[in-house]
């Protein structure tokens, strides 16, 4: 087959697609579209500030846990990474939609959807909504690289145009038009087979989806309580939410100190809660735990060291704490 009905292919493969293209293309430039034009998302000072929701990935993340650790940990740096993170996604979607540079952006769709992949794809109540999100954004991207943008794209109007630039032997690694490689079935096969051993594992490993009991940890709010002490009449532990859906907190409406026969020796209601000193309050992260309107709110991914004045009741023994749960969920830890 000479090059010319090759190119014809390629050009039918890069319209066949436009469906495709302009969805993906949509999808991330949506991001940016929602955050800075429609409500202002990147200020760490409002409300659904963007931080905090990448701080909802970090409990169950797959493989990135560290990166996230960290930034959530240096709020400076955290701003500037979802400036820089919003203005790529805009790039990329926006240059998707026209068909610019189609094949370069695509290997950005494929490294944003990773992302999303490995961070969030445990989140979602009814179903495996990031999981799909990042899943479907891996196999699209590596779709729009091999096809390319065929007509109703910039690329194809600057291969018609017959600029030089476009007769380079990189513009069709980051354009459009025949992909120069000899036999395709290769790098088709391979890089299909590691998707689909991604979609796999992801899949396994924050649902249980492919043996084993299935499981959804975005359902009921988890909390995990650590470095239990009491010191010089004050309780002090850690919380850290690390379950449950990351649009709703955890309500704490109790928490309560258990003498060795279960009885119930100190008790903070939801009034106190609601009123809890903030400088008892040591956070450790962007999301944060705070006192709420009737409860002591703790969001998903927050972890913060808390502080109980014991008014000099005496824990020697086997005392326990207990955290309880709007819901009616209780936590309990031994006091050591």
């Amino acid at each position: 087959m000479n090059n010319n009905k090759l190119y014809q292919h390629s050009n039918l493969a890069g319209l066949f697609s436009l469906s495709l293209r302009l969805v993906i293309g949509w999808t991330y430039f949506s991001a940016f579209w929602r955050r800075v034009i429609l409500e202002n998302k990147l200020s760490p000072d409002v409300s659904g500030y963007i931080g905090e929701k990448f701080n909802h990935f970090l409990p169950n993340a797959f493989g990135i846990k560290p990166i996230i650790e960290y930034l959530v940990t240096h709020p400076l740096d955290l701003h500037l990474a979802m400036i820089a993170f919003t203005i790529v996604e805009a790039i990329v979607g926006l240059f998707i939609i026209l068909g610019l540079f189609t094949r370069l952006m695509s290997v950005g769709v494929f490294g944003l959807a990773l992302g999303i992949l490995l961070g969030s794809g445990w989140l979602g109540s009814t179903c495996l909504d990031e999981w799909q999100i990042g899943i479907l954004g891996l196999a699209g991207g590596f779709t729009l690289f091999l096809s390319g943008s065929g007509e109703y794209s910039i690329d194809n109007f600057l291969i018609g145009k017959a600029y030089k630039f476009t007769r380079s032997k990189w513009f069709p690694w980051i354009g459009s038009g025949l992909l120069p490689v000899n036999n395709p079935r290769p790098l088709v096969l391979s890089f299909s087979l590691f998707i689909l051993f991604l979609t796999l594992l992801t899949n396994q490993v924050f649902h249980g989806g492919v043996w084993g009991k299935l499981h959804n940890l975005s359902v009921k709010p988890k909390i995990e309580i650590s470095n239990i002490k009491a010191e010089n009449s004050t309780l002090s532990f850690d919380v850290y939410r690390t379950e449950g859906i990351d649009v709703y907190g955890s309500f704490l409406i109790g928490i309560e100190i258990l003498n060795e026969k279960g009885e119930v020796v100190k008790s903070l209601g939801m009034d106190a809660l609601s009123k809890f000193p903030l400088e008892n309050i040591k956070n450790q992260y962007v999301a944060k735990v705070k006192p709420g309107k009737h409860s002591l709110v703790i969001p998903l991914g927050a972890k913060a060291g808390i502080s109980i004045d014991l008014n000099g009741i005496a824990v020697n023994g086997n005392y326990s704490l207990k955290l309880i749960d709007v819901s009616g969920t209780e936590w309990t830890a031994k006091i050591r």
